[in-house]
């Protein structure tokens, strides 16, 4: 779950303000976060898209986005041919009823359809709406374990990588982060959930009319 409807980095801005008091006072502490395996230098990087994709929360986050994404798409898919099959009976019995005696059939036919368009589109925008709340639980829930990795390399800062123009892979910090929060946080199960997601309202039966009755798309696999 990036698409369109993804906005760049799962934190805010390039700069990750984890701003831990400045660089370490003593050679001591400097040596303590060396041993940790973490690079002493005061900046560090990381890829953001990564940690989504690759930690084991942001995982099962994608994975349920792109199951929800297809059971939308399938059940389109199944609703759109009832009312293709509907629309071609209704074709055929106009050719057997006054035009006052068709237009009801008609009419009532565009309601259905536009019902059911606006339907799927309740349904696509709780979609983003959940995937959005989820993806801040899970920068929520990171952002104290990067805290800790910017401690232990007596670092002030890490920059999310694609601000950086030329960097060593040394202050890379994307694998061990990795690392971290999979240790800690696992699948993240029920850690998602913290989120307040009232504002999130799914229609009962959401269909995406397609061909002769208009279109509109299901949210992008990511």
């Amino acid at each position: 779950m990036p698409g369109p409807w993804v906005q760049p980095g799962l934190l805010a801005g390039a700069v990750l303000a984890l701003m831990v008091g400045g660089v370490p006072a003593s050679a001591q502490e400097a040596t303590f976060g060396s041993a940790l395996g973490v690079p002493q230098v005061p900046v560090l990087t990381l890829n953001q898209d990564r940690l989504y994709s690759e930690t084991l929360f942001g995982k099962r986050l994608q994975a349920e986005f792109d199951e929800a994404s297809r059971e939308l798409a399938e059940r389109n898919r199944l609703l759109t041919a009832e009312l293709t099959e509907e629309e071609r009976a209704l074709t055929e019995a106009r050719k057997g009823l006054s035009a006052e005696d068709f237009r009801p059939l008609a009419d009532a036919f565009d309601v259905k359809v536009t019902k059911m368009r606006e339907d799927q589109d309740a349904r696509i925008l709780a979609l983003q709406r959940r995937r959005d709340l989820q993806r801040r639980a899970f920068t929520g829930r990171i952002l104290p374990i990067l805290s800790e990795l910017v401690r232990d390399s007596g670092a002030v800062a890490i920059l999310d990588d694609r601000a950086v123009i030329l960097s060593s892979d040394l202050i890379d910090v994307t694998d061990r982060a990795i690392t971290r929060i999979d240790a800690i946080l696992g699948h993240g199960g029920g850690l998602d959930t913290l989120v307040p997601d009232t504002d999130v309202v799914v229609p009962d039966d959401p269909v995406l009319p397609e061909g002769d009755v208009g279109a509109v798309g299901v949210p992008a696999e990511q």
